[in-house]
């Protein structure tokens, strides 16, 4: 038996988390981003789209395409314990799951699937529930490969259910625009329109010719008629936690250079982190920031202080210092946030007993001056010597 994949996206999702804070917003155009010339769309309500507003619009364009267009600059702490929440829910049916973002999963539903006669109910069973216990909409496609079932949740939006077995690929798939299949990014798609590869369809017919399509895709070529055969991956990897480090990561709602954007994503990030870390009673001398480009290379730079950090604010400061002297202007669709070399958080009182109290003492008074200074001008501009950092095996910065 084939194995039965499950993809769970969830609709509208910072849209929806809004709603349900302020259910006034519900049926009303709303986005999610920025304000100002240099402001974007990061996601908005299925009202905003009718007016033609979309994500990656900037946001003085999507205001005059609706003048009524409610902005909202996102509450990403919400949306976390709301994406855990969901999370959670999930993990009732299965514990095969992978979190592909902070709004959307692949689950491994093969030994439910098989302890049942009406998939279609156990299906709704699960999209019914999510909204009773959460208050969150999801489509869902269900397919014996993670490329199918991704293509099935994006076909029924919102509160859609998509089932596709791979003799139904060339009558549910073939016939999309080629803009459709999952990917393929917007930079390629008109360079295929433009060889007359308008839908999945003609892509499948173009790869046939195996020479042309090794020409044109090198290598890629082999993923994609996989996809298309669904032969595709039906590995769905699951999280678990390295005792050596702690991290998260999440995929941006799209391919962004953002500066604001992507140093909200690290601040989210370093949150989770320093929240699992406090949970699991550890603290961390080294922070790695891990990032996606569109391509999907990975790109990691880590630092390591002087004295172990727990607190999410200390360690956004490290992560975002290595975006903003790494990667300032570059383009990425992933952000991540790694806490490393841990130590107990209780190291720190056994290390207390070795020094002179009065000495404890005074750095506590040096740590409130800083605090009061930062706090003054309501951003970081002084730090303790002792937590300068030094790049990871290149001696002191």
């Amino acid at each position: 038996m084939a194995k039965v994949i499950m993809h769970v996206d969830l609709n509208y999702f910072f849209v929806r988390c809004e709603e349900l804070k302020n259910p006034q917003l519900v049926n009303q155009p709303v986005m999610i981003g920025g304000v100002g010339r240099a402001g974007i769309v990061s996601t908005c309500s299925y009202k905003a789209r009718e007016y033609g507003v979309r994500s990656g619009m900037p946001s003085y364009k999507a205001l005059a395409l609706c003048p009524e267009l409610i902005v909202i600059k996102g509450d990403y702490h919400f949306y976390s314990l709301m994406s855990k929440e969901f999370f959670a829910y999930a993990r009732k049916y299965t514990h095969i799951i992978e979190e592909a973002s902070i709004d959307e999963c692949y689950m491994d539903i093969t030994s439910l699937a098989k302890k049942t006669d009406d998939v279609p109910g156990l299906l709704k069973k699960f999209q019914s529930g999510l909204l009773k216990k959460t208050g969150l909409k999801c489509s869902i496609g269900v397919a014996p490969t993670k490329f199918l079932a991704k293509m099935g949740s994006d076909m029924k939006k919102p509160m859609g259910i998509t089932i596709i077995h791979k003799r139904d690929i060339k009558d549910k798939i073939y016939p999309l625009p080629i803009t459709d299949f999952f990917g393929i990014g917007k930079k390629t798609a008109p360079r295929l329109k433009a060889m007359g590869i308008k839908t999945i369809g003609d892509l499948a017919e173009f790869i046939k010719d195996e020479a042309k399509a090794e020409e044109y895709f090198g290598s890629f070529y082999l993923d994609l008629k996989a996809c298309l055969e669904g032969t595709s991956s039906d590995l769905v990897h699951t999280e678990y936690d390295d005792p050596k480090s702690i991290g998260n990561s999440m995929t941006l709602m799209r391919d962004t250079a953002d500066e604001e954007e992507i140093a909200r994503a690290i601040m989210l990030m370093a949150k989770e982190v320093s929240m699992r870390a406090k949970e699991q009673k550890v603290k961390g001398k080294t922070i790695q920031l891990v990032l996606k480009d569109p391509t999907f290379k990975v790109h990691n730079k880590s630092m390591t202080v002087s004295e172990a950090v727990v607190e999410a604010n200390d360690i956004h400061t490290v992560a975002n210092r290595l975006y903003l002297e790494n990667y300032r202007g570059e383009t990425f669709r992933l952000v991540g946030v790694t806490l490393q070399n841990l130590v107990p958080l209780h190291e720190e009182n056994i290390q207390m007993s070795l020094f002179n109290y009065e000495d404890y003492e005074k750095t506590n008074d040096v740590n409130n001056i800083i605090q009061n200074v930062n706090r003054k001008f309501k951003k970081k501009v002084v730090d303790k010597a002792s937590l300068m950092l030094k790049e990871k095996g290149h001696g002191n910065r």
